[in-house]
């Protein structure tokens, strides 16, 4: 007789101490994210400089590193539920949670308004995927899954098919937030050799 593992619902999983690498809680089932690599990490620090340079001074949106956002249907045991941690989280200032005394929140239990995923090696892309049009279903504006090995931007925005995104083409943004990037320029943002 084959015993099925025991699983935690939403509200233990978000007990437990968080771990390096963060964990993420889909559906009943929980499972690492991949170590950042090398390539990950400098497009993570980029683009979250790149974003919150030009949209944190005017407190008009601020981007997130590896912030666990939670959100979904409750369900029993909490099956619909998904904790994620996207690579990246940009939040607009309104639906940025604070405290009383005027800090950010540990805890975000909603989507953010934009999310990043910048796909690692060992990673399945269909998972990564899925996490974005689940944070879309519940909210999230805009989402962009980035393949550094395609040089490639895949867009997904709501009520629209996604779209692929190389080169020079301009790659959309949260409308009030004043950045403009090609996916030229965010790849370039690899090649640190000094000549």
């Amino acid at each position: 007789m084959v015993l099925a593992p025991p699983t935690l619902t939403l509200e233990q999983f978000l007990t437990q101490p968080e771990t390096k690498p963060a964990q993420e809680y889909i559906e009943g089932a929980i499972s690492p994210k991949p170590m950042p690599q090398g390539r990950h990490s400098r497009l993570q620090a980029k683009l979250c400089a790149a974003i919150n340079q030009a949209a944190e001074t005017e407190a008009i949106a601020a981007a997130f590193p590896e912030l666990r956002c939670t959100c979904g249907d409750i369900a029993p045991q909490g099956q619909a539920q998904r904790s994620l941690v996207p690579d990246i989280a940009v939040f607009r200032w309104a639906r940025i949670p604070f405290t009383a005394e005027g800090d950010v929140c540990d805890r975000f239990s909603l989507a953010p308004d934009w999310t990043i995923e910048i796909l690692s090696t060992d990673q399945s892309p269909n998972r990564v995927i899925g996490n974005i049009l689940y944070l879309m279903r519940h909210g999230t504006e805009l989402g962009w899954f980035i393949d550094p090995e395609d040089r490639s931007i895949l867009v997904f925005t709501s009520q629209q098919e996604p779209e692929l995104f190389t080169g020079a083409m301009a790659l959309p943004c949260l409308p009030d937030i004043p950045l403009s990037l090609t996916a030229t320029q965010v790849f370039r943002w690899l090649q640190m050799a000094k000549g």
